[in-house]
């Protein structure tokens, strides 16, 4: 009875030293969140901060007039205008990948690619490519101290990312005073120009202390999500040759391709991105398999039960979208990489509404999410089209889930220009020491 008591007792302890952990990792990750937020805005500004949400930071439960303002910025419309400037800008990014002598760290290029597609076509900034790469460098700075413990100390990482921080939005107001000072010319309206214009209709004229608030959040919330699905996406067509030849196959009977190989001319339209299906299970299945956030929180509003447990209003809980999917009854074989589970004669992801959430779920799903679908439909298109891409390492990496979900070693990829038939135009030193005597 001894020994059983003691059992017992260390059992109690156990569940209770877990019911703690769980506790203090709610509140510490929620804190988190706050301060990643908190971190992005300077003090005096008013824009409201977000309550359980992982969502666009500049929409809190008083800005009610921002939701209408960000579903014009992700409109159909707005879409249609940015999708020219997001292929022009991915068309020459890997041009720059083919013409690099050596392999490519796939990651590290993912991320200045979204950071410079947030600059030049979200925000519609002329910042020269100098400055521009500066500019990246310092924001990497503030990004890495994010997550710093707020301890304003010297050579803290909080005091890092503060530095940052000043220097970033020094450099965003002088070129948010120049875009506002030069309004000719332009041939479309970007999220920033929508936020500007919207902002005074609703009678709430932003400070420049708040546009360069937004306008950092926005490339924060663009950033590191989209170079996390980005990089999965290249390493998933590295790994299944088939899905890519398949995914040519649609190009060509859509007319994007020619059936030599070489791409057609044209802009891409959303139209005739809509009607690429199997490009649409090919994304799908990325955002399953590789979701860039684990998850995130939500506070309950009205008390509840799940499973025999009663979970209070005003709790916040955690939700996690990798064990969604992992677990979900719908889809199976569920560690295969399998676009056609998404096609039309299978359709996993109709069944229920909660199994597919790779955008979050609810009202406060990810205002962006048409945004980095369309970002990420371009740069597949562009792949299958335009390149020839070899892994670089005799493996493929692990990946990490921490900050987001990415390969440890970034990918390491050699690019390869193509020829009108799309073959691998080899560099100089190459051709040469491959050529036969």
């Amino acid at each position: 009875m001894l020994f059983e008591g003691l059992e017992l007792v260390s059992a109690l302890a156990t569940l209770a030293a877990c019911l703690v952990s769980v506790t203090l990792l709610l509140a510490v990750s929620q804190q988190l969140w706050q301060l990643r937020w908190a971190a992005t805005r300077d003090k005096s500004c008013k824009l409201p901060i977000p309550k359980g949400s992982m969502g666009f930071p500049l929409i809190g439960e008083t800005g009610h007039w921002l939701l209408q303002v960000f579903s014009k910025i992700f409109s159909h419309e707005a879409l249609e205008s940015y999708l020219p400037k997001i292929q022009l800008v991915i068309q020459d990014t890997l041009r720059a990948w083919s013409s690099h002598p050596e392999a490519i760290n796939v990651y590290q290029e993912a991320q200045k690619l979204t950071f410079r597609m947030a600059i030049r076509v979200l925000l519609g900034f002329s910042i020269p490519e100098e400055d521009l790469g500066h500019l990246f460098e310092v924001y990497q700075q503030f990004v890495e101290n994010v997550f710093s413990l707020p301890v304003d100390l010297p050579f803290s990482g909080y005091r890092r990312g503060i530095r940052a921080r000043q220097i970033l939005q020094k450099g965003l107001e002088k070129a948010i005073r120049e875009k506002l000072q030069c309004t000719q010319g332009k041939d479309y309206s970007d999220a920033l120009d929508i936020l500007i214009e919207s902002s005074k209709e609703h009678g709430k004229e932003m400070t420049m202390q708040e546009l360069k608030d937004g306008t950092l959040e926005l490339i924060f919330a663009a950033y590191a999500t989209t170079a996390s699905a980005s990089t999965s996406l290249i390493m998933q067509l590295l790994k299944h040759p088939a899905v890519l030849e398949k995914l040519r196959e649609e190009l060509r009977a859509q007319g994007i391709l020619h059936s030599g190989g070489c791409p057609c001319e044209g802009t891409l339209r959303l139209d005739t991105l809509s009607g690429l299906h199997y490009l649409d299970c090919v994304i799908k299945e990325v955002m399953r398999l590789f979701t860039p956030v684990s998850g995130g929180y939500r506070t309950v509003l009205q008390t509840f039960e799940l499973d025999g447990f009663q979970i209070p209003k005003g709790w916040s809980v955690m939700y996690s979208i990798r064990d969604t999917h992992d677990t979900a009854p719908v889809f199976k074989d569920v560690n295969v990489f399998d676009p056609d589970r998404f096609g039309q004669a299978r359709s996993e992801d109709k069944d229920g509404r909660f199994h597919y959430l790779p955008f979050g779920g609810g009202v406060r799903t990810c205002l962006g999410k048409h945004l980095a679908k369309l970002f990420l439909k371009v740069l597949a298109v562009e792949l299958a089209s335009t390149s020839r891409f070899e892994l670089a390492t005799r493996t493929f990496p692990r990946i990490t889930l921490v900050p987001v979900l990415h390969p440890v070693d970034g990918l390491s990829v050699k690019f390869f220009g193509l020829d009108s038939n799309q073959n691998k135009i080899l560099p100089e030193t190459e051709a040469m020491l491959s050529a036969t005597v």
